[in-house]
């Protein structure tokens, strides 16, 4: 280690966290692939935590790491978990309505040559005086 120096950040705003735009996150992780470097190695020369550094990889394996940088929203898993439940609900009450509509439209077939039958044609006028 003669000759090497460590480069030391210090942190000097009152903010804990630093804040990582995507395309920070997806370079640092490519970092990782580079064959002979290890996340340890990568993590300690961005002064990160070797586990975020994991996160972030399982994320950019899954994708996740770029819809932020598309511009696309993004929403909590639980709001997204919320609404697909209210789908699945809105699709059952459809689902029942329909049904009861085909019933209704059934009863009412049925129902209508009954009233036919009630009304019997009145009886023919006979003209003649």
């Amino acid at each position: 280690m003669i000759g090497k120096t460590e480069q030391i950040e210090v942190n000097t705003s009152g903010e804990r966290r630093r804040r990582w735009s995507a395309e920070q996150k997806v370079a640092i992780v490519q970092e990782t692939y580079v064959p002979g470097m290890s996340v340890s190695v990568v993590a300690r020369r961005h002064g990160i935590m070797p586990n975020q550094l994991f996160t972030w990889r399982r994320l950019y394996a899954e994708s996740a790491l770029s819809a932020a940088a598309g511009g696309e929203e993004v929403v909590p898993a639980s709001d997204y978990l919320a609404l697909q439940h209210q789908i699945r609900e809105l699709e059952r009450l459809l689902g029942k309505k329909t049904l009861e509509n085909e019933i209704l439209r059934e009863a009412l077939d049925l129902a209508q040559p009954k009233k036919r039958m009630l009304r019997t044609p009145p009886p023919a006028r006979d003209d003649t005086p």
